[in-house]
């Protein structure tokens, strides 16, 4: 007899989360796509090596790819290894391709990165925000909002 699933026996895990892009960019809308990766980039990233932080995905003839994302490199596969920032094709649709597409010929609007992670079924993944870029005052008022969230929260608990 076959033991029921629970969320404990899944595969979901985060890689690699870009803190970053939520700060800079409104995020709009966000996109779940795959990634064309090598099998020591795999093994590397089930290690934990990578980083999303300065990365960017482009539309390029008709494909997107993620640029500038760093996946250490795997130490058993040091003769056959892969390049740590090397451009990395996403999967997606052709529908999906083309709103990102088209959201980034309007003003202001570009394709981030949010997080690397591994799916239920164990697969890499990559979550792709279409995020507008925030003014400073916007930032100000995003941390004076957050600020008093926290702040609201502390009096609720002590009763102050």
């Amino acid at each position: 007899m076959a033991k029921a699933k629970t969320k404990e026996d899944t595969n979901y895990k985060v890689i690699a989360d870009n803190r970053r892009a939520r700060y800079d960019y409104a995020i709009e809308e966000d996109i779940e796509c795959g990634i064309v990766l090598m099998g020591s980039e795999v093994k590397s990233l089930r290690q934990g090596g990578s980083n999303i932080a300065e990365s960017y995905v482009a539309v390029e003839d008709g494909e997107l790819y993620l640029t500038n994302s760093y996946i250490a490199p795997y130490k058993q596969a040091i003769t056959w290894g892969h390049l740590e920032r090397r451009k990395r094709k996403l999967l997606a649709s052709k529908r999906e391709i083309s709103k990102m597409w088209n959201a980034t010929s309007r003003k202001g609007m570009t394709l981030v990165p949010l997080v690397i992670y591994f799916n239920h079924k164990g697969l890499v993944k990559v979550k792709v925000g279409i995020a507008k870029g925030k003014k400073a005052h916007d930032k100000r008022a995003t941390e004076a909002k957050r600020d008093w969230g926290r702040q609201k929260q502390r009096l609720l608990r002590h009763g102050d």
